[in-house]
């Protein structure tokens, strides 16, 4: 299956404790695509970038089989720019400055080339944006994946409650989980999301791993722990791009299927936390991914007599 991803190409500047970059390759969209690539999944990103963005990376992008007809070049403008920086304990940071250039614009245009794609990640941008993608598709896609955050649940509810109707399977954190559903509970709150329109509701839980809930089915998966974590930026999207890629590549969409999705997106996540940015995900290959998918089962796998 194809796998349509619209999304930021961006650039970061990270400081964490364990060192700082200056501007470096980031976005939810390349992070996805890199996922993609390494599982040898067929990907497309629609996205907007300025005059200053490099060509290498998009030639490493496409290097990688990443279609990137999708991405629009604003010769003129300048890419999107976030800087942050993460607290020691790395599950807090400080957003330092977000430059939204070309992209407080972006109206996306989805290629011919990526119109039969069956599976539609959409990365965390304006849900009025999001929709208008699904407005654009000419055939509906298979499955529709959802990623959001609190800001849009404070700025723009009633338009997202729109794509959110439109979703099969949504992604977000705890805390988004809790402020969406109005419910502490994160299986109330997964119940109650369930019914505001997606089958699949997957509440990622940062380091302490991950939620999969279907028609009061849960699955519950732990983060892999790791000797040295330097930066989570994209990590989160490094997971539903593991999560949607195998997904793709196994042409299924079932709670089984999805189980293992799961594992194979916080597999690759992990990978993408051991060095800043996206550099540990361009190194990895499928060998890699098979080791840390044992690590998972070994972690995971027991058996218990009483």
């Amino acid at each position: 299956m194809k796998l349509l991803v619209v999304g930021s190409v961006a650039f970061d500047a990270i400081e964490t404790p364990f060192g700082k970059t200056d501007k470096i390759l980031g976005g939810a969209a390349t992070y996805i695509g890199l996922a993609a690539s390494v599982m040898d999944v067929k990907s497309g990103i629609v996205s907007v970038v300025g005059g200053d963005f490099p060509q290498t990376d998009l030639d490493m992008l496409s290097d990688r089989g990443v279609n990137i007809e999708g991405i629009e070049i604003v010769k003129e403008g300048k890419t999107f720019f976030w800087s942050g920086k993460y607290h020691n304990d790395l599950n807090t940071r400080d957003t330092l400055v977000t430059e939204v250039n070309v992209l407080e614009n972006f109206d996306p245009k989805i290629p011919a080339s990526m119109q039969d794609a069956e599976i539609l990640l959409l990365g965390n941008l304006h849900p009025g944006v999001q929709l208008s993608v699904l407005e654009k598709m000419e055939k509906k896609p298979k499955l529709v994946i959802l990623d959001t955050m609190n800001f849009w649940m404070d700025s723009a509810l009633d338009i997202l409650m729109e794509m959110v109707k439109k979703t099969d399977v949504i992604t977000i954190n705890d805390e988004e989980a809790r402020q969406l559903s109005g419910e502490y509970s994160l299986v109330k709150a997964a119940k109650k999301i369930h019914e505001m329109g997606p089958q699949f509701v997957i509440i990622k839980k940062g380091e302490h791993g991950a939620l999969l809930f279907h028609e009061g089915k849960i699955f519950a998966i732990p983060a892999l722990p790791l000797e040295e974590v330097f930066d989570p930026t994209g990590a989160g999207d490094t997971f539903a791009g593991g999560f949607a890629s195998y997904l793709a590549k196994k042409g299924s969409m079932t709670f089984e299927t999805m189980k293992a999705a799961l594992i194979v997106g916080s597999a690759m996540a992990s990978f993408t936390v051991e060095k800043f940015g996206t550099e540990r995900l361009q190194e990895i290959t499928a060998d890699d991914m098979d080791r840390r998918i044992k690590e998972f089962k070994e972690l995971t796998t027991f058996e218990v007599g009483v």
